[in-house]
């Protein structure tokens, strides 16, 4: 029988897929020239023979080393501090505390050397004006009073915000339906032109020597911020001063400001109403003289007529 000879495959073997690109194939299997890896290998053997991943390895463990010791030594200085700094943190609030303590009681002293001074001035004028010191002290605002009288209560807008809009009158304050010094000024000299014969706002008795200022956005009295609602209580002829004040060119004002820019007024009659003395009277120019005083050598005398600047 004869013998065939083997049978040798013909097929050739599998072509790689990315055979076509054979020089990014080089790039990629010899990223590192082999100078720089020679020259790697030298340094490595001339610094003592560390491979330059095991000497990165050794930096980053003594930098981890370092900022360990670090945040060590700055707790221990935190809580060796911290007694010191709450020692000092309590040391201080004991002195606002007595600080604070001191102002109160200075403060009622005051209150009271007020109301003292108060009694005396009103003792000397029943004793050297009988009647006409009554009437003096009442003017003047020395003296406590009541009878019948109007209400009126001023109040800012419901959405009064310190945002508003463009600005009214000529105070360089920004309109935001909140009432103002000047609302408040023309208010009072209203009152006083109507008739009123003694006006209180919030307890504060107004009288010749009163100013009503502003300091930011606070209406002062006599140097005494109030918040609203602003209570104004005058005495007088309830109806009549009712009347005459919302005719008069300062009621029209306070009801344009109602109209225009949503601030709460409300007036009322009132049977009764009761307002306190002034808390002090000090004349610091005016000096009492006789008849002809003040006629040639340009000296006044003290003003008890009616209004509020």
């Amino acid at each position: 029988m004869p013998q065939q000879p083997p049978i040798r495959s013909t097929s050739a073997p599998p072509v790689r897929p990315d055979a076509s690109m054979s020089l990014l194939n080089n790039v990629m299997d010899h990223s590192l020239d082999e100078g720089y890896a020679e020259a790697a290998a030298r340094r490595d053997a001339e610094e003592g023979g560390l491979p330059s991943t095991l000497r990165a390895k050794l930096w980053l463990a003594a930098g981890l080393v370092l900022a360990a010791l670090v945040v060590t030594v700055g707790a221990a200085q935190a809580r060796i501090s911290a007694p010191v700094v709450a020692k000092e943190r309590d040391e201080l609030i004991d002195r606002i505390n007595a600080e604070t303590s001191t102002a109160d009681e200075l403060e009622k002293s005051v209150e009271k050397l007020r109301d003292e001074v108060g009694a005396r001035q009103r003792a000397a004028l029943r004793a050297h004006g009988g009647d006409t010191g009554e009437r003096i002290a009442l003017l003047a605002g020395a003296t406590p009073v009541r009878g019948p009288g109007v209400k009126l209560v001023v109040d800012d807008a419901r959405e009064s915000g310190s945002d508003g809009g463009g600005p009214r009158g000529s105070g360089g304050f920004s309109d935001t339906g909140r009432v103002r010094d000047r609302d408040m000024q023309r208010v009072v000299n209203g009152l006083w032109e109507s008739g009123a014969e003694a006006i209180a706002i919030n307890g504060q008795r107004l009288t010749s020597l009163s100013a009503i200022r502003a300091a930011g956005d606070a209406v002062l009295v006599d140097n005494r911020p109030l918040v609203p609602p602003y209570t104004v209580l005058a005495v007088g002829n309830g109806k009549k001063l009712s009347a005459a004040f919302q005719d008069s060119a300062d009621g029209r004002y306070l009801q344009s400001l109602q109209q225009n820019f949503d601030i709460r007024t409300s007036i009322s009659d009132q049977e009764e109403v009761r307002l306190p003395a002034a808390p002090s009277l000090i004349v610091r120019t005016a000096e009492p003289g006789a008849a002809d005083a003040g006629k040639g050598d340009g000296q006044g005398t003290a003003d008890t007529g009616k209004g509020t600047s």
